[in-house]
């Protein structure tokens, strides 16, 4: 796979509460991953760990290369001891009260060789499972 991975998913809440959603470390734990320190600001460095399909553990390691407040974060992705480096886009667009997310994770073919964990498959699934299920569920839920 040569080509990013992307999905989309609009959610029946503000850009504010998306936005609030993908920055703050207190709700990004509910939702995404349990990130240890986490600040929205260009060139902070951040890991968590996260598990593969047989529960193996991998240290993500990021750093976040742009900021447009509402509106973009972008950050790279890269494992701790493996090859390869990507990148992970979000990008709100507001639509009245909803809000468009557009997800892009380039690079992926740079992960292939390190396992089946790493495939493509894999990143597709976890990536709609976060985004689609995940997000939504946590910041559409009834106050």
């Amino acid at each position: 796979m040569t080509h990013p991975f992307s999905i989309e998913r609009t959610y029946h809440v503000p850009v504010q509460k998306v936005w609030q959603a993908i920055t703050d470390r207190e709700q990004l734990k509910k939702w995404y991953f349990d990130l240890p320190a986490f600040r929205p600001e260009v060139g902070y460095a951040f890991q968590f760990y996260g598990e593969g399909k047989n529960g193996e553990k991998y240290l993500h390691l990021c750093r976040i290369t742009e900021i447009i407040t509402e509106k973009k974060l972008a950050h790279t992705w890269e494992y701790e001891g493996m090859e390869g480096i990507t990148t992970v886009t979000f990008e709100l667009f507001p639509d009245g009260d909803s809000t468009r997310l557009k997800l892009t994770h380039e690079g992926l073919e740079t992960l292939a060789g390190n396992g089946p964990d790493f495939a493509a498959e894999s990143f597709a699934a976890g990536w709609t499972m976060i985004i689609g299920n995940n997000l939504k569920e946590f910041i559409e839920q009834p106050q």
